[in-house]
């Protein structure tokens, strides 16, 4: 940062030398100023947000686990979102660089949407079988995720958050407890498949606990002495510490909170339902999109790309409707070529491999941050889907494309490389990684995420895969749109389930009609979807706004339009809020020589729905 601003002031001494003008300095000042501002808040935040201070790298913190349900570390939120929403309002945007401007607009949304985000008790509901604590507390605990082990202090580091499970579980029942009392509850179904998640914790030897991994992990540079007491410290703490606060939740779980658990399978359900999920869906996508837009943009999405579907099994030569060739693509044997998981492994790694040579003509700036395929730990891998964990901004620690394999001979290779477009390069390790290695943006926005940008910049990327050598079969193709049909279908299904009233089976039913997948994953995904809403519509409202943006690109710049030029652009900036996105894009497309009748379409409001 200092670099910068010396590097700033030096070209405006130099100006004034040169040219005999006098400057004030006012925007150099106001931009210091700012810059303070991004850092305290970052700091500050990090101190708040331990976890996220983990995944980050800054590890400061590794030992700190707040009780982040609790009303009073609520209150501190509170206290913290209003007094940098107040701060960040007194800088007038004329005053400040550019770059500086974007980032005031991201922290003046981000204080804004999170002050509202406290009105709704979602802290009554806080264990589900996609996203809890207690899940992450484990994948920390297992050694193999982002919780640092390489010192005897990384160490104790984590005992000391084990020993503060202990009271955020104790702390769990309180309010699931307020949940029961206010009709804040969970669907029965999903805490039916979270029960066995917190039962499969209990162990009776401390070497079965996935809490040991990390006593496996002991590097070799430990004196004997270390050793053993690390080791002894680990047991004690399975078998009076973890095994009592797992089995405490799930006896509660099963005894008391499954019997009060609501058999509807949206929030439409619960006090305030409605107004939390428009909330949920502005949080997520960024947008103003209502509910009844978002049901309706699917819908004729869906309707689109099943038209893609059918040519591309017409061109199969298979003769059957289009249902058929799902079961078709789902059960015969050719599919399933995979005996073990490392050829499942394999198989995705040499995707990787087959388009490396096109990368360069499609990306300017390539990740310094290293990448790796993993099998997804077992402890989760039932309930998981493909995902990928972030790379340490230091380089210590890779970024992981994570596969669930529960049965290698299960695994259907049609979809692979769109999977690992998304999910892996360039998907989510290109964007995550090159906007945590850009040293020129303040720290928050090095690691902020919006799930519309992200999550839609890495769906865009799975239309990329015959640019970068992929798709030569048309099963890929298909594959490659079914992963689009199934982000489509989350728009009808999210927002029938949670707005319109749908049932779990109805969702599911609506899937198995227009997607390839089997009913047990289709089952899983709708599940997901009752656990997180809105989540899962970030996609394809964000995809949808970045082809628009490259097809405006492409259609003002014409023959001076470079693709590579356009991605570079698009990721250099980090996550950004889709209006933020498209003053940028439109903003670049001017500098770039391109004509200045561009539409203003700021946050998707109702007069632009078809830019989306």
């Amino acid at each position: 940062m200092k670099s910068r601003h010396f590097i700033t002031l030096f070209l405006a001494s130099l100006l004034i030398a040169c040219s005999g003008a006098v400057s004030t300095d006012k925007n150099e000042n106001n931009s210091e100023k700012a810059d303070t501002l991004f850092e305290s808040y970052f700091n500050e935040r990090m101190r708040l947000f331990p976890l996220e201070a983990t995944l980050n790298g800054e590890n400061q913190y590794n030992d700190l686990l707040p009780c982040d349900i609790s009303d009073s570390y609520r209150e501190k939120l509170k206290e913290f979102y209003s007094k940098y929403l107040r701060l960040v309002t007194t800088y007038s945007s004329d005053k400040l660089s550019e770059n500086d401007r974007i980032t005031c607009a991201i922290l003046k949304r981000e204080m804004e949407v999170s002050l509202e985000g406290l009105k709704f008790h979602d802290n009554y509901q806080p264990i589900q079988q996609f996203w809890s604590t207690p899940i992450t507390m484990a994948q920390l605990g297992s050694g193999s995720s982002n919780q640092p082990f390489t010192t005897p202090k990384d160490y104790a580091n984590f005992l000391s958050r084990i020993n503060a499970f202990s009271d955020w579980c104790d702390s769990a029942i309180v309010y699931m407890r307020k949940g029961i009392a206010t009709g804040e509850v969970m669907p029965a179904i999903l805490m039916e498949r979270t029960l066995p998640q917190l039962e499969d914790m209990v162990v009776s030897d401390p070497k079965l606990s996935v809490f040991y991994g990390p006593i496996n992990l002991l590097p070799a540079q430990f004196s004997s002495s270390e050793k053993e007491q690390i080791t002894r410290e680990y047991e004690k703490a399975i078998l009076d510490k973890i095994n009592p606060s797992f089995k405490k939740l799930a006896d509660f779980v099963r005894s008391e909170y499954l019997p009060k658990c609501r058999q509807t399978a949206g929030i439409l359900a619960i006090p305030g339902g409605k107004e939390r999920y428009q909330f949920l869906i502005k949080q997520w996508t960024t947008t103003d999109l209502t509910a009844d837009e978002v049901f309706e943009l699917g819908k004729s999405e869906v309707s689109r790309i099943r038209g893609e579907m059918e040519k591309i099994m017409h061109e199969t030569g298979y003769t059957g409707d289009l249902k058929s060739f799902f079961a078709y693509i789902n059960n015969d044997k050719k599919f399933f070529p995979f005996k073990t998981p490392e050829e499942v492994l394999n198989a995705y790694r040499s995707i990787e491999v087959k388009m490396a040579p096109q990368l360069s003509r499609l990306f300017g700036k390539k990740p310094r941050a290293k990448f790796e395929v993993r099998e997804t730990e077992k402890f989760r891998e039932a309930s998981a889907s493909a995902e990928y964990n972030n790379a340490a901004p230091d380089g210590s620690r890779p970024g992981i494309f994570y596969v669930p394999i529960v049965d290698a001979t299960k695994c259907n290779y049609f979809g692979m490389e769109s999977l690992f477009l998304h999910e892996a390069i360039p998907g989510h390790h290109y964007q995550t990684s090159l906007q945590s290695e850009n040293n020129s943006l303040p720290k928050f926005r090095r690691f902020i995420w919006y799930g519309a940008f992200g999550e839609g910049w890495a769906l865009y990327t799975e239309s990329l895969g015959k640019e970068l050598g992929l798709y030569t079969d048309p099963y890929q193709r298909f594959g490659s749109l079914s992963k689009e049909m199934h982000r489509a279908i989350r728009l009808v299904t999210d927002a029938g389930i949670h707005a319109k009233g749908w049932t779990r089976e109805e969702a599911i039913n609506y899937s198995l009609e227009n997607e390839p997948g089997d009913a047990a994953a289709i089952a899983t995904e709708i599940e997901r979807y009752m656990a997180i809403p809105g989540q899962a519509l970030s996609y394809k409202v964000g995809q949808l706004k970045i082809l628009a943006l490259r097809k405006e690109a492409e259609t003002a710049l014409g023959k001076n339009f470079n693709l590579s030029n356009f991605h570079d652009e698009l990721l250099n900036e980090g996550c950004l809020p889709i209006s933020v996105l498209e003053d940028k894009i439109r903003n670049w497309i001017k500098k770039m020589g391109g004509g200045s009748e561009l539409v203003n379409c700021h946050n998707t409001t109702t007069s632009c729905r078809a830019y989306l």
